[in-house]
């Protein structure tokens, strides 16, 4: 299983890959990819859309090896920039059915938002994600806290190992996060 494995060998491989190893970059992936389909899973679970799980890790990681610029330091980044790369596909798949639709009837492609507000609440992605592009501006630990909750599934503990920072620091930011959302949203 991906997640018995250890920082170290996927630390390498990306270093690897970085200095231009394509394989290594594949072993990365290889080594990754049940975590990534598990944060793909949390993050479809109860949504009424045609996406599905593998789909979903494979579109982002094609969004992430054809960009020689996100190349990953380590295994921490590399969930980061793939949780972003899921969002970004969510976001493209949203705004496409949405811009399919005629005379404005859109059905909202939607997100379990239980850990925003109500348990029971959802919240469509173009507006987090355009709510995320505006926290960005001012506080962009917290915008990174949503998405790695958010779009990764992650609990506080995992995020505060991703971005290197205290549980206590995430856990306020994320309260704090969520009041901002809460309030943003009418809720």
């Amino acid at each position: 299983m991906a997640t018995d494995v250890g920082y170290a060998p996927v630390t390498d491989l990306l270093a690897r890959s970085r200095a231009g190893d394509v394989h290594a970059r594949d072993k990365a992936y290889a080594a990754m990819y049940e975590q990534l389909k598990l944060a793909a899973r949390r993050q479809l679970r109860g949504q009424r859309q045609a996406l599905q799980t593998t789909a979903l890790v494979h579109e982002a990681w094609l969004k992430l090896a054809g960009n020689t610029a996100l190349a990953a330091a380590d295994r921490n980044h590399l969930m980061a920039l793939s949780t972003r790369a899921m969002r970004q596909v969510l976001v493209d798949h949203a705004r496409h059915v949405q811009a399919g639709k005629r005379d404005g009837a859109i059905e909202p492609l939607t997100l379990a938002a239980g850990n925003i507000a109500q348990p029971q609440a959802e919240m469509e992605v173009l507006a987090l994600h355009d709510l995320l592009e505006e926290l960005q501006g001012f506080d962009p630990r917290a915008a990174q806290i949503v998405e790695l909750r958010y779009f990764g599934g992650y609990e506080e503990a995992e995020i505060a190992a991703m971005l290197d920072t205290s549980l206590s620091t995430v856990q306020r930011d994320w309260r704090r996060t969520r009041a901002w959302l809460a309030a943003k949203l009418g809720n």
